[in-house]
């Protein structure tokens, strides 16, 4: 049984990019770089050898994200995924200034479906096209996830 999330990994294709967009416009702070060029790696990973992966562990609120980048000649191209396709849709973040927040994801290279815009809640992409819901603070959905937690808590 497991007693803790270790991390969320997202692939990147350009690290500082990356890093930049979450720092800025979320508030993720860094806590530490990682660089493997073991054997252990691509067979953990079911990729070919030899590689080399840059990870920067980003952390916000208990969640610790790991942006990894492969240095190799070609890398897939991203391709989009419907929120109803099995497996992991999006990462669903909490701001205290939903407009700001909105504002900051071009700048910092990402996009905002601005068709999802709910006032509440919106769906933006970060620089690689990974879905990012971001809640706003006038949403009820924070109310009931604290909740919950402190009931699981006690």
């Amino acid at each position: 049984m497991a007693n803790a999330c270790s991390h969320i990994g997202l692939c990147v294709t350009d690290l500082a990019r990356s890093r930049r967009f979450y720092e800025e416009v979320f508030g993720f702070r860094a806590a530490f770089d990682l660089r493997t060029e073991g054997p252990e790696t691509p067979q953990l990973l079911r990729l070919a050898s030899p590689l080399t992966l840059d990870a920067v562990y980003l952390a916000l609120d208990g969640l610790l994200l790991e942006l990894l980048h492969f240095e190799r000649p070609e890398s897939p191209a991203a391709q989009p995924r419907a929120l109803n396709e099995p497996g992991l849709t999006h990462l669903s973040l909490f701001v205290e200034d939903l407009p700001a927040a909105v504002e900051a994801v071009p700048r910092y290279g990402g996009r905002v479906r601005e068709d999802t815009n709910i006032g509440v809640a919106v769906f933006v992409e970060d620089p690689d096209g990974q879905a990012i819901e971001v809640i706003g603070p006038q949403g009820q959905f924070r109310a009931m996830r604290d909740q919950a937690l402190r009931k699981l808590s006690d």
